[in-house]
């Protein structure tokens, strides 16, 4: 698939889905359906227009690319989303982004879709430009819940992270650079593999996990601050790759959340908690045989 910066984009006919599609939901698949093109936004627009109010996100930009090639969407156009963009009115957005700009035949969002400057943009000025095709897709519910980004925030935040899977059609990943190895856990028999929560982003609630990482090794993972042990490190993600031998310090790894095990706990003893490690690891066999 193409990624395509808005200043670059060659001027065609497109099929155009616009939103900012944070987690490439179910909900939003629907509205992507039939697109060639995926207009979007980086970085969130909440996040220029009232930093205060901007939510953690679920995907990066790369993950999100990488989730819209899988579904078959041709090219992802961003817009660099500033304050000098936000300042561009809905009808400029209209005539100088979707016409102009991309070629826009046909144009898809979801119901709520807002657009331009204050938002004053919404899906009735774009039914009524008749130099495009609109398709106005409405919100989808399962088990008579919306399906949105605020939603699955809130269940990968409380843990639900098996849930969350299933509305986004694909497993919640956290990634990012290996910092540090666990000298302690080394010692213990289970050496992690540790990554700091990205700013901005959305982080699993404090617990152990099932995981997949990106070359297909299962793992253990405790999201949390490790309170059987005083580290002054905040808040980390250990990974326990399971079958693994090799350092992955300083490496990229990449973690499929698939079910939460457990909550993060204080044992009695260092010997309580080595059993009860030794259980994460069985348990995180079981749940990705699930």
């Amino acid at each position: 698939m193409k990624v395509t910066q808005l200043h670059d984009a060659e001027q065609r006919p497109r099929r155009v889905a616009v939103g900012t599609f944070d987690g490439v939901h179910l909900g939003h698949r629907e509205v992507i359906r039939g697109a060639d093109t995926v207009l979007t936004f980086d970085p969130h627009p909440l996040a220029v227009i009232a930093p205060q109010a901007a939510p953690p996100l679920l995907t990066t930009l790369a993950r999100k690319a990488e989730l819209l090639e899988g579904i078959g969407v041709e090219e992802l156009v961003v817009i660099p989303f500033d304050k000098e963009f936000a300042s561009h009115t809905a009808q400029e957005f209209v005539d100088e982004v979707l016409v102009a700009k991309l070629g826009a035949t046909h144009v898809s969002v979801g119901e709520n879709f807002r657009f331009g400057h204050k938002a004053r943009g919404d899906t009735a000025m774009l039914e009524a430009d008749s130099r495009f095709e609109t398709r106005v897709v409405p919100l989808l519910e399962i088990d008579g819940e919306v399906v949105s980004s605020s939603h699955i925030r809130g269940l990968v935040l409380g843990g639900a992270v098996m849930y969350a899977d299933r509305l986004l059609g694909a497993p919640f990943v956290v990634e990012g650079e290996v910092v540090h190895g666990d000298k302690r856990g080394r010692d213990l028999g289970f050496p992690t593999a540790n990554l700091v929560p990205r700013n901005g982003y959305v982080t699993p609630g404090h617990g152990v996990y099932a995981c997949r990482t990106g070359d297909g090794h299962l793992a253990a993972v405790n999201v949390g601050v490790r309170p059987m042990f005083v580290t002054g490190r905040g808040e980390l993600i250990e990974a326990y790759v399971l079958d693994f031998d090799g350092d992955l310090y300083g490496s990229d790894l990449r973690l499929e959340f698939l079910k939460r095990l457990r909550g993060e706990k204080r044992f009695a003893s260092v010997d309580a908690l080595i059993e009860q490690m030794r259980l994460d690891v069985e348990q995180a066999r079981g749940a990705a045989a699930e």
